[in-house]
C-alpha cells in the first residue's frame, strides 16, 4: 500500500495514440506516474514550436481526455503569442505577471494582472500572451485543455492550431468584461443533483484560490467542509474543496481526466481500484494528481491548516455513469479500517489531532457541524 510515481497503464484509443504521437514530437519532457509532487520544480525543457520552457503531464486518470502541462516565464520576460482551438484553462502556481488576450488583429487587446494561485480561462482560437513582471522570481502555469479529446474526434492537429475561427462575441460582446470579478448564479435543486451545491461562480477570472472564501457548506462528502464550483463564460468549469485540520473526506469515484493541483495544505490522497491494491499520493502546495477512471479516491488533511484542492473538470456529461451516491461514494461507516488507521497514524507523526468524531464511523447520517450553521 505504499505511494508509487511508476508509470501505469491506461485506456488506449486513437485519439490518444495521436495525440501522444504529437505529444512526443515536440521535444520537451513528459512526465508519467500518478502524481507530479511539485510544480514549481518539475523539470522543463526548451520547446522550440512555443518559445518557452515547458513540459507535457500524462498522469494515470487523464486517459486521452485532458492535456495538462507546466510552462515557465522567466523572470522579467514573456513567451510569445501562441493560440489553441480549444479553451485552455490556466492555474499560476508561482509568480506573478500580465496576461493579454485578443481575438484578432486590428481587435482591442485584453489585459489583466495575474498572482499566485490565479485561475484564468482562454477562449478557444484567441489569441494570448504571458508575461512576468517579477525581477527575481519565474512565473510557473499549469495549463489545461481538453486537446487529446478533441484529437479523438478530428486527428489533424492544423484543425486546433491553424484554424482561423474566432467567436468574437465571447470577448467582445455587448457590456462584456471577461475577466472582470466572477459572478454567482444559483442553479435549481435539479441543477445542483445530488451533490447539493447551488451556487455556480462565473467568469475567466478567479485571482487568488488559496484565499477565496465564498464556499458552500459540501455536505455529501462529510467532514465539514466546504466548496465552489465555478465555470468559465465558455462552459468549462470545475470545483474547489476546503476542509478542516485533522479531518478526511469520504471515499467518492467518477470517471477519467479530472486534474486536481493544490493550492494550500498538506496530506495525501488514497486512490484504488474497487478490489485492487491502494496507491497512497502525497501532496503539498503546487502537486498534481488525476484519479483514473472510476477508482476510488479519497482526500486527507494531515498538516496544520485548512487543506484545499482545485478539481479542474472533466466533461461529465460524456464519461460519468447513472450510478447513485451511495454507489459512487463509500461512507465512513463502511470503509476498511485501514483508512483511519493510516490517517491517525499519519496525525500522529505530525503531532495533529484528528477532529473525526467516534459517532462518524458509527452513524451513516450523521450530522456534521458546518462554519455557516455557526460553528
Amino acid at each position: 500500500m505504499a505511494a508509487t510515481t511508476t508509470t501505469v497503464a491506461t485506456r488506449q484509443g486513437r485519439g490518444t495514440g495521436i495525440y501522444r504521437t504529437w505529444m512526443e514530437s515536440q521535444g520537451i519532457p513528459v512526465h508519467r506516474g500518478y502524481f507530479i509532487e511539485d510544480l514549481r520544480t518539475v523539470e522543463v525543457g526548451w520547446w522550440e514550436a512555443r518559445g518557452c520552457h515547458s513540459a507535457f503531464f500524462e498522469l494515470a486518470g487523464q486517459e486521452g481526455i485532458q492535456e495538462s502541462r507546466v510552462t515557465e516565464i522567466p523572470p522579467g520576460s514573456s513567451v510569445p503569442p501562441s493560440r489553441i482551438a480549444v479553451e485552455e484553462m490556466v492555474y499560476v502556481a508561482e509568480g506573478r505577471g500580465i496576461a493579454t488576450v485578443w481575438g484578432a488583429e486590428g481587435l482591442p487587446k485584453k489585459s489583466f494582472e495575474f498572482q499566485k494561485h490565479s485561475l484564468f480561462m482562454i477562449p478557444p482560437n484567441y489569441t494570448y500572451e504571458l508575461s512576468s513582471t517579477q525581477g527575481n522570481q519565474a512565473v510557473r502555469l499549469l495549463q489545461v485543455n481538453y486537446l487529446p479529446l478533441g484529437m479523438l474526434l478530428n486527428p489533424n492537429p492544423g484543425f486546433f492550431f491553424k484554424n482561423e475561427f474566432v467567436d468574437l462575441s465571447l470577448v467582445y460582446g455587448e457590456n462584456e468584461s471577461p475577466y472582470s470579478e466572477a459572478k454567482m448564479a444559483l442553479r435549481s435543486e435539479e441543477e445542483a443533483g445530488d451533490r447539493g451545491i447551488r451556487a455556480m461562480w462565473v467568469g475567466n477570472f478567479f485571482p487568488d484560490m488559496a484565499r477565496w472564501d465564498k464556499l458552500e457548506a459540501h455536505r455529501r462528502r462529510g467532514a465539514g467542509g466546504s466548496v465552489i464550483d465555478f465555470r468559465s463564460r465558455t462552459g468549462r468549469g470545475g470545483h474547489m474543496s476546503v476542509f478542516p485540520v485533522g479531518t478526511y473526506k469520504r471515499a467518492h469515484r467518477h470517471g477519467p481526466g479530472t486534474v486536481i493541483v493544490i493550492p494550500d495544505g498538506e496530506g495525501y490522497s488514497i486512490l484504488w481500484q474497487e478490489g485492487g491494491e491502494k496507491v497512497v499520493v502525497p501532496w503539498h502546495e503546487a502537486s498534481v494528481f488525476v484519479p483514473p477512471n472510476q477508482w476510488f479516491h479519497q482526500h486527507f488533511n494531515a498538516g496544520a491548516v485548512p487543506a484545499r484542492y482545485l478539481a479542474i473538470a472533466r466533461p461529465s456529461e460524456v464519461f460519468d455513469t447513472e450510478e447513485s451516491l451511495d454507489e459512487r461514494q463509500i461512507d465512513y461507516t463502511r470503509e476498511e479500517p485501514w483508512i483511519r488507521e493510516k490517517f491517525e497514524s499519519e496525525l500522529a507523526k505530525r503531532s495533529v489531532k484528528t477532529l473525526m468524531p467516534e459517532e462518524a464511523y458509527q452513524v451513516k447520517d450523521y450530522q456534521w457541524k458546518y462554519r455557516e450553521d455557526g460553528n
